[in-house]
């Protein structure tokens, strides 16, 4: 049996988010994976990329080479390229749900996303400090054997970053370090790099919080008094993993070679690498959910959205990421 499509939802429809699903479907209508826009098709057809309606997922991969499969819920008003509008945000969070829900029935291998505008979202009502909580919610109820998330990692390259703080000011950091907080994110990291990065024995190492890792006590006791404690919990518990470690050494070429992936401590810590080594192509996904999910690296980019000039390389390394992830998941245990 073929495995199903992608489900990919369109995101604000005023920012990059249609002209670069558009051309993701230029790049690989040859080669695949097949996925299908869950989103307003007038909008996708006005950003370059001829369209297939359908009614069902199946029918997206005998389309997929000709034009790009469209799962039609259209927007009530026209948006306006780089003038976001809260009008669109209800359609925008459905687009999100019909996705999730689609890939939870199985009609889709996994769901990527384009970007959203929070604000605009915030202001009809959505609850969710980003994509990663909202479809921790959407699948909260479904089964999922292990470490639940949700938990963000970012890859680029050779490098995977997961983060225990994600969008939280610097000032509150060290206040939600916890570590029992530290000690679900590793649980979560450990098993994801086996079942979606098919890493047998995974070999994590956890940065520090505060410069040289605290020097010892001197510049800062949160390593000593919470990340050091949850590091040993982890070893305990059967994981490889080592720290913490200072930051600022962690990231080199051949320090990358020591591990399969950096579990960080806040927002810049983990993606200031990552868009140092691969501003472009840098794939945003989500561990410890019963779906797959992956997101281009970038926001809506509203100030040249609409221009032809944005750039799909990270929407098309998140839909090959999720083709693999998604590969691996069908595969025998």
């Amino acid at each position: 049996m073929n495995a199903p499509p992608l489900a990919l939802s369109l995101g604000d429809p005023a920012g990059v988010g249609p002209e670069i699903v558009a051309a993701a479907w230029r790049a690989l209508k040859s080669s695949g994976p097949a996925f299908f826009a869950v989103g307003d098709a007038a909008v996708i057809r006005a950003a370059g990329a001829p369209v297939a309606a359908i009614s069902e997922p199946m029918e997206a991969a005998a389309r997929f080479a000709d034009a790009l499969p469209v799962l039609d819920l259209p927007l009530t008003t026209k948006p306006a390229p780089g003038h976001p509008s809260p009008d669109a945000a209800p359609h925008v969070m459905r687009w999100i749900e019909t996705a999730v829900v689609l890939a939870l029935e199985g009609k889709a291998a996994g769901v990527v996303t384009a970007p959203i505008a929070k604000a605009t979202l915030y202001e009809a009502g959505f609850k969710y400090p980003g994509h990663t909580e909202f479809i921790g919610a959407l699948t909260a109820s479904a089964p999922l054997p292990g470490a639940r998330g949700p938990v963000m990692m970012l890859a680029a390259k050779d490098l995977r970053v997961a983060l225990v703080t994600v969008h939280e000011p610097l000032a509150r950091v060290p206040g939600l370090l916890t570590q029992d907080r530290i000690v679900a994110t590793g649980l979560v990291l450990a098993e994801a790099l086996r079942r979606d990065f098919g890493v047998a024995a995974p070999r994590i190492v956890v940065a520090g919080l505060n410069p040289h890792a605290g020097e010892g006590g001197a510049l800062g006791r949160e390593e000593i008094e919470i990340v050091a404690p949850a590091v040993e919990t982890l070893r305990r518990r059967g994981i490889d993993i080592r720290g913490p470690r200072p930051a600022d050494s962690l990231f080199h070429d051949a320090a990358r070679a020591g591990y399969d992936a950096a579990l960080c401590l806040y927002h810049d810590q983990a993606l200031i690498p990552v868009k140092m080594l691969d501003f472009w192509g840098g794939v945003n996904l989500t561990l410890g959910l019963p779906v797959v999910r992956t997101s281009p690296d970038h926001g809506t980019a509203f100030d040249i959205a609409g221009q032809g000039v944005a750039r799909a390389d990270s929407l098309i390394a998140a839909i090959r990421l999720a083709a693999d992830i998604a590969e691996r998941r069908r595969a025998p245990a």
